[in-house]
């Protein structure tokens, strides 16, 4: 069965200037699919996720977000994303509590809901004695997993990881996929770029762009076998050359 499209984009482009950083981009993200975009540095992605975060307008092109229009509908497509990013999405002088209480006042959570959710999300990251313990304090691996956990506290229907394991080693990284796959399980759509070809893996499908166009988009094994590649980084370094 086809699953309903949760991300909708159709010939979007986002010129800066003379500068064309997005260029015609067009491609689906379905609900529940852990979906990759990939690309070198200047590549266009930082853009394109601004853009489908509702942050920044395409010059042109018709983009759905979450069954929004990325034009009118800005301010409900923000309500229905999560967003974290490598630079980390946490106050650090603030503690595991307060963050969690920050953001679910920020995300319009109920006092009573919010208690239950907290109890629950503390128990499972394993957090319970260190709850009032300073974010700055935390080892960067715990770090990652409760920005993550508190990006999706909200239950959105998509949410987006900009580079989310960036320094975190490999054991570490290994756990926050976990988090990931339960997201997606549970129907969240999550939409991550990443430097770590081995997390392409990792993904439903990757798209891969290179000077602002999308050159390749398919499941990893479908490009593997069209690039005659045994691993993501060839394939990478075929299309990024």
């Amino acid at each position: 069965m086809e699953r309903e499209t949760i991300i909708s984009a159709r010939n979007l482009v986002k010129n800066f200037g003379h500068f064309t950083a997005n260029d015609n981009l067009s491609f689906e993200v379905r609900k529940g699919e852990i979906f990759g975009f990939l690309g070198a540095n200047g590549a266009g992605k930082t853009t394109a996720i601004r853009i489908l975060c509702g942050l920044s307008s395409p010059t042109s092109g018709e983009v759905e977000v979450a069954g929004f229009d990325i034009y009118r509908e800005t301010e409900k497509i923000k309500k229905n994303i999560g967003y974290m990013s490598q630079k980390f999405s946490l106050y650090e002088d603030l503690t595991i509590l307060e963050n969690i209480k920050l953001y679910a006042g920020i995300y319009g959570i109920s006092r009573k809901q919010r208690k239950e959710k907290e109890s629950e999300l503390l128990k499972k990251l394993e957090l319970e004695n260190v709850k009032n313990k300073l974010i700055g304090d935390l080892p960067l691996g715990w770090k990652q997993k409760l920005a993550f956990s508190v990006a999706i506290f909200h239950d959105p229907k998509i949410v987006f990881l900009d580079e989310p394991t960036g320094g975190v080693d490999p054991v570490t990284r290994r756990k926050f996929w976990d988090l990931i796959y339960e997201a997606a399980h549970n129907g969240i759509t999550v939409f991550v770029t990443t430097h770590y070809m081995d997390e392409a893996e990792y993904c439903d499908r990757v798209s891969i762009m290179n000077a602002g166009r999308i050159e390749a988009l398919d499941t990893p094994a479908k490009l593997k076998e069209k690039y005659n590649a045994t691993n993501m980084d060839e394939v990478f370094l075929k299309i990024a050359r």
